[in-house]
This record gives C-alpha cells, sequence and structure tokens, in this order.
C-alpha cells in the first residue's frame, strides 16, 4: 500500500495548484472545483483541437519520490507545483499498465488512463525541469516521469495521510502511454 502525502486543486487555468486539506473527487468529472474537472477535456491546447474528446485527464497524481530525485539535481518542487491534484508516496505509478485502479482513502476510486506528457510549461516554471522529468530506458525509449492521468470511478474526499490500494486489471496488461 501507498499513501497520500499531498492533494491540491485551482479554480483557474495555472500550471501550479493550490496544496489544501483535503479534495472531493466527482464520479466521471475529477476534482471539484478544479480547472480540469468535467467530462470533456479541460486542458486549453486539447480544447482547441477538439472540445468533444472525453476528459482522461481528469485528476493528475505524481510519486513524491520524483521530487527527492529533482531536489538531488538541484530543483526545487514541492507538492502542486507540477500541476498534480494527488501526490503519493510508496506507489511506482509509472510501472502500473493502463486500466489500474487506485483506491484513495475510505471511498474513492481512479482509474489510470496514461502518462502526463510534460511540456514546455515545465520549463517556464524552472529552466531545465522538463528534461529532468525525461529519462531513457535500457531500450533507449522515452520514459516520462512526470505522472500519471486517471478518471474518477468512484467518488469521495481524498486528504494528505489517507492509504491508497492499487488494483490491478485483469490481464493481458497494457503499459501506459501519454494521454
Amino acid at each position: 500500500m501507498g499513501s497520500v502525502v499531498a492533494v491540491s486543486s485551482r479554480v483557474g487555468h495555472h500550471f501550479s495548484k493550490t496544496p489544501g486539506l483535503s479534495i472531493r473527487l466527482l464520479k466521471g468529472l475529477g476534482v471539484a472545483g478544479d480547472a480540469h474537472m468535467g467530462e470533456s477535456v479541460k486542458h486549453r491546447s486539447r480544447v482547441r483541437k477538439d472540445p468533444t474528446q472525453p476528459n482522461l485527464r481528469q485528476v493528475h497524481l505524481i510519486h513524491a519520490e520524483l521530487f527527492y530525485e529533482l531536489r538531488a539535481r538541484g530543483f526545487v518542487v514541492e507538492p502542486g507545483d507540477l500541476g498534480e491534484n494527488v501526490t503519493t508516496s510508496g506507489i511506482d505509478l509509472l510501472a502500473l499498465p493502463s486500466g489500474t485502479r487506485l483506491h484513495l482513502g475510505s471511498s474513492a476510486v481512479v482509474e489510470i488512463t496514461g502518462l502526463r506528457n510534460p511540456c514546455i510549461q515545465i520549463d517556464h516554471f524552472q529552466k531545465g525541469l522538463m528534461a529532468a522529468t525525461l529519462d531513457r530506458d535500457a531500450e533507449g525509449n522515452l520514459v516520462r516521469k512526470a505522472g500519471v492521468m486517471s478518471i474518477v470511478i468512484s467518488e469521495g474526499d481524498v486528504r494528505p495521510g489517507d492509504t491508497i490500494r492499487v488494483e490491478l486489471p485483469a490481464e493481458p496488461h497494457r503499459p501506459l502511454r501519454p494521454v
């Protein structure tokens, strides 16, 4: 089991989100009051392309272990800074297959839809940070480390300190792809 380190949200479209004491996940919508809440896409560049696309990016999760790695490289990154709604600990989010369900606290459940694809806004936050959130695996494939995106399956409140239980999907497992 993992745990929730922090929760964050923000009403307007800003790069970073504001940490808080709790967030409310709404089934099929996302984080109550967050700029990215909704059944269809809310990310501005995706809305310009096709505003009717389903919102596969309702809740953004990042593992706190990434922040430790970035700090070792000279970056200062705190929960919410990279726009995530839930900062986790103790779970290798990037290694989970598509369709994995994460049970957050007593009732909330999100289903992982894919990887966050880091964009140039990360470099506007801190110069060089985008490159630091990318890597290559042993075969030379690009590894995106800026977290995972998900949709809300069951609603509920999520708070720092809540446990996270991982429920893997039926096999065959599909690796995460950018969404």
